[in-house]
């Protein structure tokens, strides 16, 4: 869990944060009209890791399931669940379990949002647990995806330098993260066609680090306020602008399901 408070993960979580927020409020508007209260939500967070989105939706009001498979981020999410006000922590269910099997857990439609983020670049196949979240997501719902940008594989080892690299990741689906775990991306075009095919059409779809993914591991986020609000806008609206985002080393692919 080291790095949580670096440049990366702060770009990471802000970026994506505003992303989602963005697209809830576009498919989920108050019923009655802009001063009206939140609508709450019911969602499903596959692999929160240490619940840095699950937690932010469940202060905003929404009904967040967290689902985590790994035994030590389960501990640190239910401690970190543990360290919010009561009423955040009635909120928030956390669960044991592989987002492959959301049928042993949930029933079908049962949620309005369904999060999997940094989750799909560990699996070899990606379309069983794909198929397992549509079914659990009621029409109208929103799928939000983080995953590895299979088409800017070669950005960051060339940035740094590591031309052999670079030239080796051309073409290739795998790689090793910095973790030194091999693990596998995922491009636009074939996502976007299973998404078609598990009835979750695309419906918008964001870069994520553009600017900052070949900062090293220890890199902190700028402490000056100014300066941190300004490196986040430049990698939001580079998130969401061509030919940039095309580049980002994470893509945040949101779809709807049909």
């Amino acid at each position: 869990m080291s790095g949580l408070g670096g440049l990366r993960n702060t770009v990471r979580q802000e970026l994506v944060a505003r992303q989602l927020d963005e697209q809830i409020a576009l498919h989920f508007p108050p019923a009655g009209g802009a001063h009206a209260a939140v609508r709450r939500l019911r969602v499903l967070d596959v692999g929160p890791g240490q619940g840095t989105q699950a937690l932010r939706l469940a202060r905003a009001g929404h009904l967040v399931t967290g689902l985590e498979a790994d035994p030590r981020m389960l501990g640190a999410l239910r401690a970190a669940v543990a360290a919010q006000l009561p009423e955040v922590q009635a909120r928030m269910v956390v669960l044991q379990g592989d987002g492959r099997e959301t049928g042993r857990h949930f029933g079908p439609a049962c949620f309005d949002v369904v999060l999997c983020h940094g989750v799909l670049m560990y699996l070899p196949d990606p379309e069983p647990m794909l198929a397992g979240l549509a079914r659990v997501l009621a029409p109208g719902g929103l799928l939000s995806l983080l995953v590895r940008n299979g088409d800017a594989l070669a950005m960051r080892p060339g940035l740094q330098g590591d031309f052999g690299a670079a030239l080796h990741a051309f073409g290739s689906e795998g790689y090793v993260n910095r973790l030194g775990i091999a693990t596998r991306a995922d491009r636009l075009g074939p996502m976007t066609a299973t998404l078609t095919g598990i009835n979750v059409p695309l419906h918008t779809w964001y870069g994520v680090r553009v600017f900052t993914d070949a900062a090293p591991d220890h890199a902190a986020a700028p402490t000056a306020p100014a300066a941190l609000a300004a490196l986040l806008d430049a990698e939001e609206t580079a998130g969401r602008t061509d030919p940039y985002r095309a580049v980002a080393a994470l893509l945040h692919v949101c779809g709807i399901r049909a």
